[in-house]
């Protein structure tokens, strides 16, 4: 029997899925869970053969790298309505067995589901051509918490403490990680962080202070879109006529 663990904020949603799981011979369905912190709870209690988690705003890179290490004998497949090339990228690289999409028939889901738990993966042909699409820049793990950081919005007095390195060796590694990935400021080097570790919110403490980097694991990568190859346009060569002749006054 397969034990299966659901994870969603979206109760309406999840109880129509629960009801079809239900259905499905061999899986045996666990209590639902709505939060992140339930989920861990149940996690502990009991581990799950199968989990899937709705790419809530909780998920983040950190919360997936956390879930590695309590879940390694469970298998995690993300239930999306939409996902970054840069965070499936960086959750393939966690270890997530699959990424099923909400808008599919059924009959698809459930598919999806005993395909990963019989160890067979499940990723969407379009989001796997994404990945050849793009680029990797492979990171230090001092230039990965400083991503991680930075996409955080601290300042880098604010970096310098963290990391408790000097505000002058933040600058040198912002410096070199603007030549290395590519990028003109640190705004455009957030916005990439931002793309690889969440779904679009990072998570705050209780009185709205952002997590420091023991709470968000650096990034091993970033995964880049691959810019154009500039297309070279074949150029006909180029046709004279005759040559002018000087024209000869007449008058």
């Amino acid at each position: 029997m397969t034990r299966v663990l659901l994870y969603s904020d979206e109760p309406i949603l999840a109880k129509g899925l629960e009801s079809v799981l239900r259905q499905v011979e061999g899986f045996e369905l666990l209590p639902i869970s709505n939060t992140l912190a339930s989920l861990m709870e149940q996690v502990t209690q009991g581990v799950p053969d199968l989990v899937l988690m709705d790419l809530t705003a909780e998920i983040t890179f950190a919360v997936l790298s956390d879930m590695k290490h309590v879940m390694n004998r469970s298998r995690i497949v993300l239930w999306v309505n939409s996902i970054s090339t840069e965070l499936a990228f960086q959750a393939m690289g966690l270890g997530v067995r699959g990424i099923l999409r909400k808008t599919l028939p059924t009959e698809l889901q459930v598919k999806c589901l005993q395909k990963v738990q019989a160890g067979e993966l499940w990723f969407e042909k379009a989001l796997t051509d994404s990945f050849l699409c793009a680029r990797r820049v492979a990171l230090t793990q001092r230039e990965g918490q400083l991503v991680s950081l930075l996409s955080q919005g601290l300042k880098n007095k604010e970096i310098a403490t963290t990391l408790m390195i000097s505000e002058g060796t933040v600058k040198v590694y912002l410096s070199r990680l603007f030549q290395k990935v590519g990028v003109k400021d640190r705004f455009e080097l957030a916005l990439f962080g931002l793309k690889n570790l969440t779904t679009g919110q990072l998570p705050v403490g209780e009185k709205g202070q952002r997590l420091g980097a023991s709470a968000m694991p650096g990034l091993r990568s970033l995964v880049l879109d691959r810019p154009m190859e500039p297309q070279r346009v074949q150029q006909e060569p180029q046709r004279f006529g005759p040559p002018l002749r000087p024209a000869v006054n007449r008058y």
